[in-house]
């Protein structure tokens, strides 16, 4: 039974791509903000997003403003409809629609100027597979990773569309080798790596402060740009208009210090950025030790009442 429902998901997932991505952008758009906005209002919307977004704004969850949630699912619908319909979509409309500020285009076109290789942090916030087309158009490649999905066939699917975008695209687990050595190599030859880093999949995660209460980040942006001496960039991307959206990549983080004073410094950039648009920040797991199940916590050692 588990492998028919696989192939189902797998066939339903790919009939979903293509309506979506070839239908006409008005009615996607508005399908998919009648479909946002109602997940937002349903039972006042997800109650862990409801928590994530009490953090970022300084008050309790039964505080955080209906509107807030609403629009946060809003922007949550619009990154998959954005993700679904990015194949067919011409890559200059998609360039022509990402603001930079002058500063932060000349901090990147100054640290992409040395030959060094270059380690992108991004939290899961705005469309990373947008700033990611605009990297592209304006640098050539650069190499990421991927969580693994069930079924195998979905995670093929989402690994062909990214390498469609111009990314180069390596499995988190499973590959024929680890990431991190591949990486590593692609640094040391000059090269870029986007990673997210705001949410640690696995039990290696770096102990940080972020909006105030403890957490972990993933070690693998410090690790790669401490052992390769590539500049570590805070990357945010976030949305400014229906069409229109807003790539910061200017915060250089210093690597002074070791891994764990780096992914402070990085959880402290995201932060900021993340407090400047907590809507599209689309944050909707337990992320802080507070919210953790009494299963992950044992899994990493951490007594119950902590």
């Amino acid at each position: 039974m588990g492998g028919l429902s696989s192939i189902v998901a797998d066939l339903g997932y790919r009939a979903g791509w293509a309506a979506v991505k070839y239908a006409p952008e008005t009615v996607a758009r508005t399908a998919f903000d009648a479909v946002g906005t109602l997940a937002g209002k349903r039972n006042g919307g997800p109650e862990q997003l409801r928590k994530n977004l009490a953090r970022v704004i300084g008050t309790t969850p039964d505080n955080v403003p209906d509107s807030l949630v609403e629009e946060s699912m809003r922007s949550y619908a619009r990154y998959w409809r954005e993700a679904f319909r990015l194949p067919t979509t011409d890559p200059a409309d998609i360039v022509a629609s990402v603001e930079m500020s002058e500063h932060d285009r000349t901090v990147l076109d100054e640290v992409l100027g040395t030959g060094r290789g270059v380690v992108m942090a991004l939290p899961h916030s705005g469309n990373w597979d947008v700033a990611g087309v605009w990297l592209v158009d304006h640098f050539g490649q650069f190499s990421t990773v991927a969580e693994r999905l069930e079924p195998e066939s979905l995670f093929d699917q989402f690994v062909e569309y990214r390498e469609s975008l111009g990314f180069e695209v390596f499995p988190l687990t499973g590959g024929e080798q680890p990431p991190f050595p591949i990486l590593a190599d692609r640094l040391r030859a000059g090269g870029v790596v986007c990673l997210m880093a705001d949410r640690d999949l696995t039990s290696h995660g770096v102990p940080v402060t972020l909006f105030g209460e403890r957490t972990r980040i993933p070690a693998g942006s410090a690790k790669l740009a401490i052992e390769t001496g590539a500049t570590l960039l805070a990357v945010h991307h976030s949305y400014t208009g229906p069409t229109t959206s807003r790539l910061r990549c200017g915060t250089v983080i210093s690597t002074e210090g070791g891994i764990a004073p780096t992914a402070q410094r990085l959880a402290d950039a995201f932060t900021r950025d993340i407090a400047t648009a907590p809507a599209d920040w689309h944050m909707l797991q337990p992320l802080w030790e507070a919210d953790w199940s009494a299963a992950r916590r044992e899994r990493l050692g951490l007594d119950s009442d902590r």
